[in-house]
């Protein structure tokens, strides 16, 4: 009996401008045919089709639009052969060109510094050297009570029970111990006490910042920083959790990925500063619950679905084998406690960094990246709470719109016409975030756009209006946008605007933010203008104009200089438990003590978040 089979045979997928080749089956999406060759394409919206952040163009061979794609791409340039990466489907040998604005960029302007402040430096690691009298006829019976003579009375790790007598004998009784909580978990050969360092992890949404720590001395050593690589598998964290709920090895493809950029940034830390990874006794991480669950190893599928319950709330250490990170073979991992719902490790550390609960008067601390955690504190209480603010903030959904990397337009300034500011001094290539603020604020000051957030047009505008502004205004299947950059002086060979389905995406976010404030603040009777305090973190916090922020109705109209803003508050609540048992402790009492608010479950919220749409008169 003859059998005969239908063999699919591999085409080739060339990719330009580098060259760079490989080949797949008929059918494979090319988004994934790009991963192959190297190629990590922006896929904010995580693949859906609904960002249009993947564009290529297709210069030789033939891939037939779908229907996201004629949505998304004008008829112009489909026939020109722009495509979705997500979308698209490899049929036979096919060209492709990869514009440089659909990479993702690594680029980006990450905060790393901190809010400052000072405490007293007390770990639970230390590091003593030890020079011991080799055993005689009398006293200590034994090595673990010389040592324990030397050292106070403290427990031993059976690693370091199996190695202690060669060690000592080797190195002539002079050796250095690790203790943990009066606990020696290593022995050294010879002095080693000066190398006793910590790593204090912030691992957001977009990003992630490591700051080597000396543990003896409290300092600063090294900080280094990248992209989260899981933003490849999409901008938000539902996205996360879906890819964890659906594909069988979701989980472990978003885990290996965030600890091999974990372990990049040790081995960058420790290398700059002449030292090794194994050097380091105890990493700290902090950031929101789907980052910390899918650190650990658990699947956040539960924070998908009504009622958002985290896997867990208290601190979680392990030993650093139950976690591939580079360090000390013996040295220990703790991973912040979280208050509930999407309200992290990454908070409870900015009320450490920050003693939010101890600022005189209504304080609220508000950070706003990919989601936006808000905490209220109000006489020796707090309350906390977390809205989908991300996905304009980080240009996603925005059509010009794009990270706070490279070519990114970050202020905009318009008297009698535009002047911005673009990341890298390059030409501008896109629209981030604060530039997105910048200038929906400048365009409501002019009366351009008007409180429901519409762009007006024609007899629409005020009197008086410069010349030069007016000109930026166009309309477009009976939509105005507003020019900020034309065809030829931008990066990508088309104009940079912000359009009327933009400003619609702003007010999503701004109104996400300020309906989470109004929320707490009437549930604890408090008046936004008796807020003494309004503390802005994160990487995207601290580039926000105040004046800008206010007028676009995303933080309550109060003196700009109760507006502060606090930097990279998780990386630096985290350094301070990296160096304090105290401070841990203080973790702990802001977890059980918050009360944590589900906006989701909240009647009020639909009817406040409506309101906030609305952009300020004035």
């Amino acid at each position: 009996m003859r059998f005969s089979a239908t063999v699919n045979k591999e085409v080739k997928v060339t990719f330009e401008p580098s060259g760079r080749s490989v080949y797949v089956l008929p059918g494979t999406v090319l988004i994934e045919a790009a991963a192959r060759a190297g190629y990590i394409i922006e896929t904010p919206c995580g693949g859906a089709g609904k960002c249009g952040k993947c564009v290529v163009r297709i210069t030789s061979g033939k891939c037939v639009p779908t229907t996201h794609e004629l949505e998304m791409i004008t008829p112009a340039r489909v026939e020109q052969g722009y495509r979705l990466a997500c979308h698209c489907r490899i049929q036979a040998a096919t060209t492709i060109e990869v514009p440089e604005s659909s990479l993702f960029q690594t680029g980006h302007k990450i905060l790393a510094s901190d809010a400052g402040g000072t405490m007293e430096v007390k770990p639970a690691v230390t590091k003593r050297f030890l020079q011991l009298k080799p055993p005689q006829r009398e006293g200590p019976h034994s090595d673990v009570e010389s040592l324990a003579e030397a050292l106070g009375a403290v427990e031993f790790d059976i690693g370091v029970l199996r190695s202690m007598p060669l060690i000592l004998r080797q190195n002539h009784f002079e050796v250095t111990a690790t203790v943990v909580d009066n606990k020696v978990v290593n022995l050294e050969p010879g002095n080693t006490s000066c190398h006793c360092y910590g790593m204090a992890f912030d691992i957001g949404t977009t990003t992630l910042v490591g700051t080597l720590v000396d543990l003896q001395t409290g300092a600063d050593v090294q900080v280094a920083s990248s992209i989260n690589p899981q933003t490849s598998f999409g901008d938000d964290v539902i996205s996360r959790i879906k890819r964890c709920r659906e594909d069988g090895d979701g989980l472990d493809q978003l885990q290996k990925a965030l600890l091999k950029a974990v372990n990049s940034i040790i081995a960058e830390a420790t290398r700059k500063a002449g030292t090794n990874p194994e050097n380091i006794c105890e990493v700290i991480f902090a950031g929101n619950t789907t980052m910390q669950e899918i650190l650990c190893g658990i699947n956040p599928m539960a924070l998908g679905e009504l009622p958002f319950v985290p896997a867990f709330r208290d601190w979680v250490t392990m030993g650093a084998a139950d976690l591939p990170v580079k360090m000390g073979p013996r040295g220990r991992i703790h991973v912040f406690p979280q208050i509930g719902g999407f309200v992290g490790g990454d908070t409870v550390s900015g009320v450490v960094a920050t003693r939010l609960d101890e600022i005189p008067g209504p304080a609220l601390l508000v950070d706003v990246g990919t989601n936006g955690e808000i905490v209220l504190a109000s006489n020796g209480r707090m309350t906390a709470t977390s809205v989908a603010a991300g996905p304009a903030f980080e240009g996603a959904r925005i059509i010009n719109g794009m990270r706070g990397t490279k070519g990114a337009i970050e202020k905009v300034v318009i008297d009698t016409d535009v002047h911005m500011n673009v990341i890298g001094n390059v030409k501008p290539a896109g629209i981030c975030g604060t530039g997105l603020i910048d200038v929906a604020a400048e365009l409501l000051r002019l009366g351009i756009i008007d409180m429901t957030g519409r762009v007006l047009g024609g007899d629409e505008l005020p009197a008086g209006l410069p010349a030069a502004v007016i000109s930026r205004i166009f309309e477009r299947e009976g939509q105005h946008h507003f020019r900020l950059v034309e065809a030829q002086e931008s990066a990508t060979g088309e104009p940079i605007c912000l359009y009327q389905k933009d400003v619609r995406e702003l007010q999503l976010a701004n109104g996400a933010i300020r309906a989470g404030i109004n929320i707490l603040l009437k549930m604890a009777g408090i008046a936004p203008e008796h807020l003494k305090a309004i503390l802005l973190a994160g990487a995207f916090g601290n580039f926000i104009r105040r004046n800008n922020a206010k007028r676009i109705g995303m933080l309550p109209d109060i003196p700009s200089d109760r507006i502060r803003f606090v930097g990279n508050t998780a990386s630096f609540g985290a350094k301070r438990a990296l160096l304090s048992t105290a401070e841990r402790e203080y973790a702990t009492r802001i977890m059980q003590t918050t009360r944590h608010i589900d906006l989701s479950l909240n009647p009020d919220f639909q009817q406040e978040f409506s309101a906030a749409m609305l952009f300020p008169e004035t």
